[in-house]
């Protein structure tokens, strides 16, 4: 029994282990064999404080490894299942590491108290001048040599520590190659640490729940994806795979037979983007925008300054008392006051901060909607999982039979449609009091007879609020037919059905590179596919990396291909064993010990080999399950992109507003299935930035010789 326990121990933890001991044993040696006229307590504190620390950090160790060890076991008893227990568990064992992390930083502060004693006590020749540790000047022989090894030991137990990491058990010797464990392990990191940063925002309400809610339903997500490390792959592997892939990756694809975008769309984006932007009140824009004065900008553009304006300023449901966000919303699109007719500031999940402003001179209502700023924004991004759309989410699309068929289930970002659904019960559904009893907000603006009666509706947004843009849209369509959405860098949100039927009044605008426009659950699971393979085709990666990889690959192969043969249908990778994997690849590292040769280099192009059978059981681009379908950017998709490549622009090259490089840009109307893919560049969350889309929009409309002037009437035409 204990044998097979000290098996699961992590080598460097038994390192750690036997200089720990070796501390306690050569100072209590020190402590006894000290001089008499040298025992004082200024003398023989640090010694003592260093023994009793690492006496501590040993007992910390035995716990710690007892609370991983249940841990572990409980989530190997059922893996699939969630339960209150293993969340627990998982609770005592991180307090209990971070009991040990305590214990580690006053080890290290006691190493470095020690050795300033010691060397208060030693000349500038390098010799003792006084009793150090308990010892004489004069002290030679073992005495001497023990009292170097332990101060060397001190030193090196201090600083090794540091870098071990807090785990005491190997993961690996009780989950194996089970990717249900695995999966279970990282939920409850991830949902604990969503939770305590989210404590850490001021939302301590969510380290109190105990039934699973969104939280725990994002960390399934977020767990599902590390689904690597049941092949064995490390972390700092597959981001070796990703850095060779954002080395191999082609930036840009041929637009020669592509159309050139609509010029009256993009001229009517451009003017709405800055509504778009300006949904951000928060400090967030301004620390993008002004890195070093953000909050001296974000409390200007909040009026806090100007607090005798504050009654002039409308009043918007969670805004602040001196109302705030109305004021930074106004301020930043540069509009009166009362243009801004109705609005909601929240921090709530599944929840949209939105903005509803009336431009007679336009005869138009423009509905701006907040993409992702608060900590719930980002539970409402993870919500990833597929849910199925109903016929009220549909309802602007009742003149595509294709989409209306109700024998066909179609699906839609779960976080995003819910969210959508709150957003119109906000501005459509049930009449707040004092309006009209038959009428929502919108209605009882733009109906016969009414304010804004004969009005055209344009919503847009940013991000997330683009997406939750245009499932409004697609509801909103059949009540209000002069409607048209902009969704600036939107997530896909929609299955291809739906994004194909809803072409007509909502264009999606993504510029070059920008990752949220391909982001899903299925793009992040083909990114590790992808990751790991480029890495086995480059022959100059690591050898032992390599090897890892090769063995791992060419099991899991072998066994998926057992596997289609006896199920008859596409399986996903099954788990291999750490034995049966060494006796697969011991040949294959035999055979290119002297001279390496990458075993994957010049063979993954072949299709008979089995790196490739293995990749080909891998989902791929246009395969779809109940479980994940895939998603897509919704309506036209107008794709920015550069003229000249300027990925070697350093990155802080590219927080100013204004293009540094004088790059000019195009816009084409791309297909949906071209941002099915993550692309690795340096620019991909640059290019996700708010303002260096509407920069880019306005190098398109320069280019083209087009007018686009936010302030003159001729900007929106009314349709």
């Amino acid at each position: 029994m204990w044998i097979s326990r000290l098996k699961r121990v992590r080598k460097t933890i038994m390192i750690l282990i036997i200089a720990n001991l070796t501390v306690i044993v050569s100072g209590g040696v020190l402590s006894l064999v000290s001089n008499s006229n040298c025992d004082s307590a200024a003398q023989l504190f640090p010694l003592y404080a260093v023994c009793v620390a690492a006496c501590v950090k040993l007992a910390a160790m035995v716990k710690v490894g007892t609370t991983q060890e249940l841990m572990a076991m409980t989530i190997m008893e059922s893996p699939t299942h969630y339960s209150l227990e293993r969340k627990l568990k998982y609770k005592t064992w991180l307090w209990w590491t971070r009991f040990a992390m305590v214990i580690t930083l006053l080890q290290f502060l006691g190493a470095a108290y020690l050795m300033f004693r010691v060397s208060t006590f030693v000349s500038p020749n390098g010799m003792p001048k006084h009793c150090v540790l308990g010892l004489s000047p004069d002290t030679r022989g073992w005495k001497q040599t023990l009292q170097v090894s332990f101060l060397i030991t001190v030193c090196f137990v201090a600083l090794a520590q540091c870098f071990t990491g807090s785990d005491i058990l190997q993961w690996r010797s009780f989950y194996a190659t089970q990717d249900d464990a695995w999966k279970a392990h990282y939920q409850e990191v991830f949902d604990h640490g969503i939770r305590e940063v989210l404590c850490c925002l001021g939302r301590r309400e969510y380290m109190g729940v105990i039934e699973e809610d969104e939280v725990c339903s994002v960390a399934r997500l977020l767990g599902d994806l590390v689904s690597y490390r049941a092949s064995g792959t490390g972390h700092l592997e597959f981001l070796a795979g990703l850095a060779l892939l954002q080395n191999n990756s082609k930036f840009h694809e041929s637009y020669e037979d592509c159309m050139e975008a609509p010029a009256f769309h993009l001229q009517e984006a451009a003017t709405l983007h800055k509504f778009a932007e300006a949904a951000y009140t928060g400090p967030l824009l301004d620390v993008g925008r002004n890195p070093a004065l953000f909050l001296c900008t974000w409390i200007c553009r909040q009026g806090i300054l100007t607090p005798w304006s504050r009654k002039w300023r409308p009043k918007l449901d969670g805004d602040n008392w001196w109302r705030g966000h109305a004021a930074a919303f106004l301020k930043f699109i540069d509009f009166p006051a009362h243009v801004l007719r109705r609005g909601r500031i929240c921090s709530e999940k599944c929840k949209a901060t939105y903005f509803v402003v009336v431009l007679h001179y336009l005869r138009c209502v423009v509905i701006a909607v907040r993409g992702t700023e608060t900590a719930e924004d980002l539970i409402t991004d993870g919500l990833g999982r597929a849910c199925s759309l109903t016929a009220e989410d549909l309802e602007g699309l009742t003149n595509n039979i294709h989409v209306m068929d109700s024998s066909r289930i179609h699906y839609g970002h779960s976080g995003i449609v819910e969210a959508a659904r709150d957003l119109f019960m906000q501005i459509e559904g049930e009449p707040k009091f004092g309006e009209s009893e038959s009428m929502g907000f919108m209605s009882s603006l733009i109906g016969d007879g009414c304010e804004c009666d004969g009005y055209s509706i344009r919503i847009v947004g940013h991000s997330l609020g683009g997406a939750i843009a245009s499932l409004l849209g697609i509801r909103l369509r059949c009540r209000f037919p002069n409607l048209y959405v902009y969704a600036y860098g939107p997530l896909p949100c929609v299955d291809s059905d739906v994004a194909e039927a809803c072409s007509e009044f909502v264009t999606s605008i993504v510029l070059d590179n920008e990752f949220s426009s391909r982001l899903s659950y299925g793009s992040i699971r083909r990114l590790q596919v992808a990751a790991l393979k480029v890495l086995s085709q480059d022959p100059k990666a690591d050898t032992a990396l390599i090897f890892r990889l090769a063995r791992r690959f060419l099991s899991a192969s072998k066994r998926q291909r057992q596997n289609v043969v006896e199920e008859g249908e596409q399986a996903i990778p099954l788990s291999i064993t750490v034995e049966d994997s060494r006796e697969e690849a011991e040949p294959e590292m035999m055979q290119h010990d002297e001279e390496f040769i990458n075993p994957f280099h010049e063979m993954v192009a072949s299709t008979d080999n089995l790196v490739t059978q293995f990749m080909e059981t891998v989902p791929t681009r246009g395969e779809e399950d109940e479980e994940a379908p895939e998603m897509f950017l919704p309506g036209l998709v107008i794709h920015i992109v550069p003229e000249v490549n300027n990925m070697s622009v350093p990155i802080w090259r590219g927080w100013p507003i204004c293009d540094v490089t004088g790059t000019g840009y195009k816009a084409y109307v791309a297909n949906k299935e071209s941002f099915k893919e993550l692309m690795v560049s340096p620019s991909m969350f640059l290019d996700h930035l708010p303002w260096r889309c509407r920069h880019a929009m306005h190098k398109v409309l320069e280019s083209r010789n087009l007018f686009c002037d936010q302030t003159s009437e001729p900007d929106i035409v009314v349709v």
